[in-house]
């Protein structure tokens, strides 16, 4: 089983429409949809915002669906000059960049006891991923790498730079580090997938609603390619 986990509200909609659902049932009043989706049995859901809301979305997939297959999808602020606003980032690895524990020793981003510091993606989910974005949207670029999550829109240059020299990120958002947290808790696969809505610097909050839309699309087709090959 597949459970697919979508930032927005208006993504998660056009998948639906997609989708024959079989069964819609609500946990942490989250709406959570079964069905085929693409050939694949899926489950589709909208977590909401930060990371505490994506883990436990993460973690009821596992529960309640016993899926072995995590897919999260949204957007992020690029914290590479060569990630222009469009392109798409798949996940390497994630890091939560807004633990800090530092004044025991640990790195920033190191969860304390915690035996890795990253949360690593399934490698084959990820080239498979890289394959069906290149193939669904061949007018955007197709990127791979470090994504870093915490609660924070990151809007200012100042933070930036702190990210891009402390981590060496791909991008920057808000979910993606929690779900890869509980799948690697839970040793099931993951991928995570971002879509670039801005430069994560002042002109940040400029940028992003203008993207959104294009966004969705370019998401919506990566998700129809790509289940197929799971």
């Amino acid at each position: 089983m597949i459970g697919i986990i979508g930032a927005m509200e208006e993504e998660v909609a056009l998948l639906k429409e997609a989708m024959t659902v079989e069964e819609t049932v609500e946990y942490a009043s989250m709406i959570f949809c079964r069905g085929n989706l693409y050939g694949k049995e899926a489950v589709l859901v909208r977590s909401g915002i930060g990371k505490v809301n994506a883990g436990i979305c993460a973690q009821i997939l596992v529960d309640k669906f016993q899926v072995d297959v995590l897919i999260n999808t949204g957007i992020a602020g690029s914290l590479d000059a060569a990630i222009d606003i469009g392109d798409m980032v798949i996940s390497t690895d994630l890091v939560e960049h807004d633990m800090d524990a530092s004044i025991f020793g640990d790195p920033v981003g190191q969860i304390p006891r915690m035996d890795t510091f990253s949360f690593p993606a399934d490698e084959a989910l990820v080239e498979k991923a890289k394959a069906a974005n290149m193939e669904a949207n061949p007018d955007i670029r197709t990127f791979t790498g470090r994504i870093v999550s915490g609660d924070q829109f990151v809007s200012s240059a100042e933070v930036k730079e702190k990210l891009v020299n402390t981590f060496h990120a791909r991008c920057t958002e808000m979910e993606g580090a929690a779900i890869a947290h509980a799948a690697y808790l839970n040793k099931v696969s993951c991928v995570i997938i971002r879509a670039i809505s801005d430069k994560a610097d002042n002109s940040a909050t400029m940028d992003y609603p203008v993207f959104e839309k294009k966004a969705i699309e370019h998401s919506v087709r990566l998700i129809q390619n790509l289940l197929p090959r799971i």
